[in-house]
């Protein structure tokens, strides 16, 4: 009997010790590639991003004059070229093939007598309405904002006007137009950010610019000459700070052939979760005049980092390609990077969709992302519950993309390091909550606000049964994405040491599948 009550326990111990591991499984995922960081190289710097846009060197923000010609995609950007806060703004450069990699450019516009250089847009004036250049030549026009810090010095409020520069050499050199200003201002203090895009309905230039707590639209023949036709949106939408940036264009339905028009306007302060950030309208536009039956204001992102977004003119294959400036005013002059501030969201594509009875913008990133991708690992099914944690533990997390299917169920995704930092983010199916916690996520105490509460999303539109998970983490951001963007968050992080460890829980059983943990390759 003592024989047989010993063999009983060894085979209990043995039972009890199998269901202990079951109860929190850890998986060894093998990289396909190296983080080396301290390195001397500009792009291997601590935090540097290794495939979302960043300057060389000192401070950007906005992105600017992005526009598509000859297989080429352009990007301009707000950028100060003695120090990494902001200061005297030009505009940047850098080219692409591809919205993934980048070739630095030389800087494309500097401050003169009329002010800054501040943000803007840019077009191919191809049938050379502007007579700057020619049918065979045609130029590439930048439409941007002057600010006149002589002005602003003085007390005047009329410190901004519209001015207009061309360059005949596809954007490699540049000279401003004789007759600047081509939109002259008196009477207000916020008067900048022009979106110009040619309006094939119309067949004119379209212009909108954002005039204090409104947009206005003005319209031309040749871009030179400009008309205001309506002001839109002093009684609609968010007003908790000052407007910026906007832009409008058409897209169709998904499934459907019906059209509406969206018009993004960021704004600092007054974002959901502090800061800035970029709502939108959906409505209609006939050339002249704005119009939304909306009442409720909607966000394109709910994270604190994306800001002042707009969208590329003549993108190939009719899509919307939109980027924004990966930051937040509250804090973008005190990050913790030495040579460089800032970086750009992925390149992004925009969508519109009806749920719910509702109008809703999707973005997500471009497909050009998976080109350079390689899957460490994936795993066609995932049991997880309260009792059943999976740790996978993988040495790249910080240049990685994860994705996988999940049942509308709550969830709960731990990124964390040896240096006990964790980035917490939880699905709350039951009030349709998302929450981002970086409280703990690595440095934070740079600026109050950076880490002081939990990021939310209320997620109404999260309604099918199954829920897509998309999340891209870079050496200091990471951008998420819900079935196919329908939410996204993005959020910039500064871990102490690169997360090693992803673990996946819920409270209720949780079933997930067709999981991929994806390297992404550095671009620089």
């Amino acid at each position: 009997m003592k024989k047989l009550t010993l063999n009983c326990f060894i085979v209990l111990s043995l039972l009890a010790n199998c269901l202990s591991a079951q109860k929190n499984r850890t998986i060894e995922i093998s990289s396909s590639n190296t983080i080396a960081t301290n390195s001397s190289l500009w792009h291997k710097e601590p935090y540097r991003p290794q495939f979302h846009f960043s300057p060389e060197k000192k401070w950007m923000n906005d992105p600017n004059g992005m526009v598509y010609y000859k297989g080429v995609y352009h990007l301009f950007y707000q950028y100060y070229p003695e120090d990494i806060v902001w200061g005297p703004m030009h505009w940047g450069h850098a080219t692409s093939s591809d919205l993934i990699h980048w070739k630095h450019q030389q800087i494309a516009l500097y401050p003169d007598e009329l002010g800054y250089i501040f943000s803007g847009s840019a077009v191919m004036d191809i049938e050379n309405t502007s007579g700057l250049g020619t049918k065979e030549n045609p130029a590439m026009i930048a439409v941007f904002t002057y600010h006149n810090m002589e002005f602003e010095k003085a007390g005047k409020i009329n410190t901004q006007t519209q001015g207009l520069a061309y360059s005949l050499d596809e954007g490699k050199t540049w000279k401003k137009y004789e007759a600047n200003p081509i939109i002259n201002n008196t009477t207000l203090k916020d008067f900048r950010d022009p979106k110009v895009f040619w309006n094939a309905a119309t067949k004119q230039w379209n212009l909108v610019l954002v005039a204090g707590d409104r947009a206005q639209f003005y319209t031309s023949s040749n871009l030179l000459q400009w008309k205001l036709e309506s002001e839109f949106g002093q009684d609609k939408g968010a007003h908790g700070g000052v407007w910026e940036c906007p832009d409008v264009f058409p897209l169709k339905i998904n499934g459907t052939k019906e059209e509406k028009w969206v018009l993004l306007v960021s704004i600092n302060p007054g974002g959901p979760n502090g800061g800035s950030a970029t709502q939108y309208f959906v409505g209609d536009f006939d050339g002249k005049k704005f119009t939304t039956n909306q009442k409720e204001t909607k966000w394109v992102d709910y994270g604190t980092d994306n800001y002042a977004g707009v969208t590329y003119n003549d993108a190939p294959n009719g899509e919307r390609l939109f980027v924004g400036w990966m930051s937040n005013w509250n804090y973008a002059r005190n990050t913790p990077t030495t040579n460089w501030r800032s970086a750009m969201t992925l390149p992004r594509t925009l969508s519109l969709s009806k749920i719910n009875g509702d109008y809703v913008l999707q973005s997500k990133p471009v497909a050009q992302i998976n080109t350079i991708k390689t899957t460490d690992y994936s795993a066609k099914k995932m049991v997880v519950s309260k009792e059943n944690a999976t740790t996978l533990n993988y040495s790249n997390l910080n240049q990685s993309q994860i994705h996988f299917t999940a049942e509308n169920k709550n969830l709960k995704i731990v990124f964390s390091n040896d240096a006990n930092d964790s980035l917490v983010l939880e699905y709350d199916a039951k009030n349709k909550l998302f929450s981002v916690d970086r409280r703990q996520s690595g440095k934070v105490d740079f600026e109050k606000s950076f880490g002081e509460k939990i990021h939310t999303a209320p997620t109404e539109n999260l309604t099918t049964a199954i829920i897509d998970f998309q999340i891209v983490v870079d050496w200091s951001s990471i951008e998420i994405f819900l079935n196919g963007g329908v939410y996204s968050l993005t959020e910039q992080i500064f871990p102490i040491q690169p997360y090693n460890k992803l673990t996946i829980q819920s409270n209720d059983k949780q079933v997930i599948k067709n999981i991929t943990i994806d390297s992404l390759k550095g671009v620089w």
